[in-house]
């Protein structure tokens, strides 16, 4: 295969490499378009398969809680075994996942088919991520953005390419998408083919030293607080994905079509915001990103429940903007606290994202049958006080000047 060519001497490690993590952005972006069609569909398999919020919300966790546990664990093996070419091969799980959600018969069948695509989730993260820090050139929080608004990018379109596609065309239309899956096995095979080269060209050289003589226990809090910080921002996210077009119909009356515009509307924000919290962070520190990210939204997130149409979009996009920034800086926050295991702290935490969102749609559906909708959002707008947490971050500039 050509690919086995391929010389790393391309893309610099001194530089940052933006041919590859455009390619795995793009390849992310792909990934979470097919992903966020599940979701984008919920209302259509309500009505068709007579469905109640439970059974909506276990399958959210069918496919969170799937790529949730695999996540981390991939990410330990390849740390210690690379496997570049395992990239494709996630791509594949997924559309095989797409297909069967496409053919579904059965409620059982739409459960299985959710999770082959979270097992092709759990096997893309850890390893794309761990591509895009090597391609970094030491910027690392505007390479984790990059990765990450891709599937920003891809989770905020998704639905509307379910409201303008397979809305119309029914179920059968998820299928199509297979297409995508396949675009992107090519281009991974492609990044797969650098990662193998940057390895081979790289394997003698000294690793750099990874210490910053932080103590055990102080790593094992901070990592702790980062994890209920990803879950306040995930269960918030988990709220709006799996439950915000039925909390705009039942509040003001709008279609479906509509209503995933609206959705759109807060995943698009997040998109941007992402992409701003690299940056942003590699110059003020990710600390301080934090720290206006989840609390930050804490107003905002307050008074969506008592909005009124006009109002309700703005303040969706406002929290989508804001809450979002956080993530790659948290990713990369913890992956200098444990150095040398970026896969592994990158499938535990991109994991985490998926099982705690998993678990709180589930949760938040039970409610939802119980309470109302409107309820959900009322309890779900006090999450970002976990925020407060953050003052208990060690600072990692001072840490790194100290070592």
């Amino acid at each position: 295969m050509a690919d086995a060519t391929l010389n790393a001497r391309s893309f610099p490690v001194d530089k940052t490499a933006y041919a590859i993590l455009i390619a795995v952005s793009f390849c992310h972006l792909l990934n979470d378009v097919m992903q966020s069609l599940l979701s984008a569909i919920y209302p259509m398999l309500k009505a068709d398969y007579g469905l109640d919020f439970w059974q909506i919300g276990l399958l959210t966790m069918s496919f969170q809680v799937t790529a949730s546990l695999l996540q981390p664990l991939v990410g330990l093996y390849t740390d210690r075994r690379p496997m570049p070419y395992s990239l494709p091969a996630g791509m594949a799980s997924t559309l095989c996942g797409l297909i069967l959600l496409a053919t579904a018969a059965h409620y059982s069948l739409l459960l299985a088919g959710a999770s082959l695509v979270g097992i092709g989730s759990a096997i893309f993260h850890p390893e794309s991520s761990r591509v895009a820090r090597l391609a970094s050139g030491g910027r690392y929080g505007l390479a984790q953005a990059l990765f990450q608004v891709g599937g920003n990018i891809g989770t905020a379109i998704g639905p509307l390419l379910a409201a303008f596609i397979v809305v119309p065309r029914g179920q059968i239309s998820v299928a199509w998408f297979s297409l995508a899956a396949l675009v992107g096995m090519i281009v991974l095979a492609r990044v797969s083919a650098w990662y193998n080269a940057y390895r081979a060209a790289h394997a003698t050289r000294a690793r750099p030293a990874t210490s910053l003589e932080l103590p055990r226990r102080r790593v094992a809090g901070a990592l702790i607080i980062l994890i209920l910080l990803v879950f306040s921002k995930h269960v918030y996210i988990a709220s709006i994905s799996s439950y915000y077009t039925f909390y705009v119909i039942e509040k003001f009356g709008l279609s479906v079509r509509e209503a995933q515009v609206l959705l759109f509307v807060f995943l698009g924000a997040a998109a941007v915001g992402t992409i701003l919290g690299g940056p942003i962070g590699d110059r003020f520190g990710s600390k301080a990103v934090i720290w206006f990210s989840i609390l930050g939204v804490l107003p905002f997130t307050l008074a969506l429940p008592y909005a009124s149409y006009a109002w309700t979009p703005i303040l969706t996009a406002i929290i989508g903007l804001i809450l979002a920034s956080a993530f790659p800086q948290i990713v990369v926050f913890a992956q200098e606290l444990v150095p040398g295991r970026v896969g592994m702290i990158a499938g535990i935490f991109f994991g985490f994202a998926f099982g705690l969102g998993g678990i709180g749609a589930a949760v938040l559906g039970i409610i939802a049958d119980a309470r109302g909708i409107d309820f959900v959002y009322r309890i779900c707008s006090y999450l970002p006080l976990i925020g407060l947490l953050t003052v208990f971050l060690p600072n990692m500039r001072q840490a790194k000047q100290d070592g």
